[in-house]
């Protein structure tokens, strides 16, 4: 396994990390996954056993039983992994039981601590922007915490790129604690993060935790013929809006791909595509079974070529936006190429 610097903080984070959204179920969330205590151990086991080092979840999973579950999996472990969580969701009832609000913030990792059954939370991230909410104060109210020694280091998700950098500003300005990472959607079939998203990460020292990376499932090549069980992205009512001609080229190209790597798959084709790209400190896996973990943990045991990193670019390049293209037209070769992370392997 290979582990990287968590932005510019001295955190060190597998690559490849796991996501417990799967844990809990319960209404919206059984589409997502069920998996309880017993599953839930063992599938950390098996992460730990590959070198995972990174447990993420979120107050808002299954109404907090995710966090309840994957507190209890790690328990007599606590101090092999990193557990990172979010607060943003509406836990309880009223209108000062959701957002990043001082009030609310405090309470909902209090809460989540409890859940947890831990004294500290390794990564805290803000699952959401709170336009109703000063960011001043939300980003008091996490440096508060860090400094109560409840959290560790503090991160960000689901923002744009300029709330990115409006959160960098004020920390720097007030002597904040700052953002060390950014959770956000990236895969083959959504690149959008590439144009502003990352870059910005790169320029302040914020890592990428990537989640859908498989794109629900798509990039795993399981709709390429007959479907069998019911999936996330069919409960969703996605698949329709996902299956076109760019997104079928790109899983074709993926197979394509992976046959050049022995035993690989359409899966680890994508996530290894993803792995090389800068400012990406880890990827979230949301495997749902052991079978599922291990196929997506094996990506971590070979790299792909930089030729085939750059057929899969084209394969998927979708339409550059207004000013990028405009920049990338008339630029003249001016503007840089981001670097690639630091990395250190172990």
């Amino acid at each position: 396994m290979e582990y990287r610097p968590l932005g510019r903080s001295g955190l060190y984070v597998s690559a490849y990390c796991y996501g417990a959204m799967t844990f809990g179920g319960g209404g919206f969330f059984d589409a997502v996954g069920t998996t309880q205590e017993d599953e839930a151990r063992a599938l950390v086991d098996q992460c730990l056993k590959a070198g995972v080092n990174l447990f993420d979840t979120a107050n808002g999973y299954s109404a907090g039983r995710s966090e309840e579950i994957l507190g209890a999996a790690v328990k007599g472990r606590r101090d092999q992994v990193l557990i990172a969580t979010k607060g943003y969701a509406q836990i309880g009832e009223g209108p000062n039981k959701v957002g990043l609000s001082r009030r609310y913030l405090i309470e909902a990792c209090e809460a989540s601590l409890k859940r947890l059954k831990t004294d500290y939370i390794d990564l805290y991230q803000v699952h959401n922007w709170d336009g109703a909410t000063p960011i001043e104060e939300t980003l008091r109210a996490l440096d508060q915490l860090v400094k109560d020694g409840k959290v560790r280091y503090i991160g960000s998700s689901n923002h744009t790129a300029w709330q990115l950098v409006k959160g960098a500003w004020v920390s720097e300005k007030h002597l904040l604690e700052p953002f060390v990472s950014q959770q956000i959607q990236y895969s083959l079939l959504v690149r959008e993060a590439e144009y502003e998203m990352l870059p910005a990460g790169i320029e302040h020292g914020v890592g990428a935790l990537l989640w859908s990376p498989l794109a629900q499932g798509y990039l795993s090549g399981k709709f390429r013929d007959t479907v069998g069980a019911p999936t996330r992205l069919e409960a969703s009512g996605r698949l329709s809006n996902m299956d076109d001609e760019r997104s079928r080229r790109v899983v074709e190209m993926l197979a394509e791909v992976a046959k050049g790597y022995p035993g690989a798959s359409i899966s680890q084709a994508a996530l290894n595509w993803l792995v090389r790209k800068p400012g990406v400190s880890s990827i979230i896996l949301g495997a749902r079974n052991a079978e599922q973990l291990k196929d997506n943990l094996a990506a971590a045991t070979w790299s792909m070529s930089d030729e085939d990193i750059a057929r899969l670019d084209k394969a998927s390049e979708p339409r550059t936006p207004y000013p990028l293209s405009h920049q990338r037209m008339f630029g003249r070769g001016r503007n840089r190429e981001a670097p690639l992370q630091a990395r250190v392997t172990g």
